[in-house]
């Protein structure tokens, strides 16, 4: 077996073991808030989305930094910084015994755990271009893989042992995963950047010119607006997919948890079908069609969110939608990789997450607000609409700019 398949084998390894951890509480922070003694519902909204939000918000800020770092001194140590990042702040959530520590361990995560950027990174680089889509697809893969199994065990976790127990199982998930690269994983250090004199200062300024390189490509700058704004819907209503479901069955939280498990694993078994083929499909017609199409379905389906009045319809929604949502995010990554070297591909790939991060940060935080003021159901026709009409306006202003041209 060659170097970067086996490369791929053992990342693909860790991503699936770190995703199972992480969604075994990412989808239960309500009941996680109620257990922590803040039982308002209305609170429970807000804190919600700030919690769900925090570590993308911080990760977003970090994500081009940590890239430019790990094309100059190696992405596989940025593979395992992020793992042991992981193991260490959600290993000390369990012992939170208030909102407040629990978002800053949230916000200490996102600073220095963001993984998926430099783990694809470090077998893109060594991947053949015409496979790009592929291979990066397939290694995202591993994350709705993680969703179908996280939701259901850190559930049956946390009936056992109590949230904390929840915590403590992530955190050893995480430190599997970093051993597991540190020891058989492969990099080729002719890849990099060229090192230069260390200081922060200098350290700092490579990364805001690489970034700012990375920027200079116009349809890198498309793919992460495009990327934005599919994200920032999904932002939006995932954390109150909870209590959504809670008003719809009428459940006490507990059988509301359960079902919502089953919503988040639903989602991500038609994500794991899906994502594959939306790399297939950008290598064959191009990954920028590919984003187009994969954003204005997601819409669409976002916003029929509003008219499901049944936990069966809620559920073939949520499993449809994620059949579309993975293309958005392989496609952002299938355009970077082709409109970057092999120098600057952390960089460029840490531009993609970071566009992602900050839509669900922003969108998790606005969430719970908006949804005091709009309810659950006109917060999914909001943002399923806004989607579609900023597509469509974005469209219609580079088609005029175009013509002019």
């Amino acid at each position: 077996m060659s170097a970067w398949k086996r490369t791929w084998w053992v990342v693909f390894a860790a991503n699936l073991i770190t995703s199972i951890g992480m969604m075994s509480f990412l989808p239960f922070f309500p009941s996680i808030l109620s257990d922590l003694g803040v039982v308002d519902e209305e609170a429970r909204k807000v804190w919600a989305g700030v919690l769900f939000g925090a570590a993308p918000l911080a990760a977003a800020i970090m994500g081009p930094i940590w890239g430019s770092i790990g094309d100059r001194y190696g992405r596989k140590l940025m593979v395992v910084r992020a793992l042991l990042a992981i193991t260490v702040f959600v290993g000390a959530m369990g012992f939170a015994r208030s909102p407040w520590v629990l978002l800053a361990l949230r916000l200490g995560q996102g600073i220095f755990s963001g993984f998926i950027p430099p783990s694809i990174t470090l077998v893109s680089v060594a991947t053949p271009r015409e496979l790009q889509g592929r291979v990066t697809s397939s290694l995202q893969s591993s994350l709705p893989a993680g969703m179908i199994l996280g939701p259901v065990v850190g559930n049956a976790i946390a009936e056992l042992g109590g949230a904390s127990s929840v915590f403590f199982f992530v955190s050893a998930m995480a430190g599997a995963s970093a051993l597991l690269v540190a020891l058989l994983a492969h990099e080729d250090p002719s890849l990099r950047l060229a090192l230069e004199p260390f200081s922060p200062t200098s350290l700092l300024a490579g990364a805001w010119g690489d970034f700012r390189l990375v920027l200079a490509n116009r349809k890198i700058r498309l793919a992460l607006l495009v990327l934005f704004v599919e994200q920032f819907g999904l932002g939006a209503t995932n954390p109150l997919l909870e209590i959504h479901a809670e008003n719809l069955l009428g459940a006490l939280p507990g059988e509301a948890s359960r079902q919502t498990a089953w919503l988040f694993s639903g989602l991500a078994i038609a994500g794991v079908i899906a994502t594959p083929l939306w790399g297939r499909l950008g290598d064959r017609v191009g990954h920028e069609r590919a984003l187009l199409f994969s954003v204005v379905s997601s819409g669409l389906l976002l916003g029929l969110h509003a008219a499901a009045r049944t936990y069966a319809l809620l559920f073939v929604l949520r499993v449809t939608l994620g059949a579309t949502t993975p293309g958005a995010n392989v496609a952002s990554f299938g355009v970077a990789a082709l409109e970057t070297g092999h120098d600057r591909r952390g960089v460029a790939f840490g531009a993609v997450f970071s566009a992602r991060a900050l839509a669900v940060s922003i969108g998790a935080t606005l969430g719970g607000a908006f949804s005091s003021l709009l309810g659950i159901r006109g917060l999914f026709l909001a943002t399923g609409a806004g989607i579609l009409f900023l597509l469509i306006g974005f469209r219609g202003r580079r088609t005029r700019r175009e013509t002019a041209a």
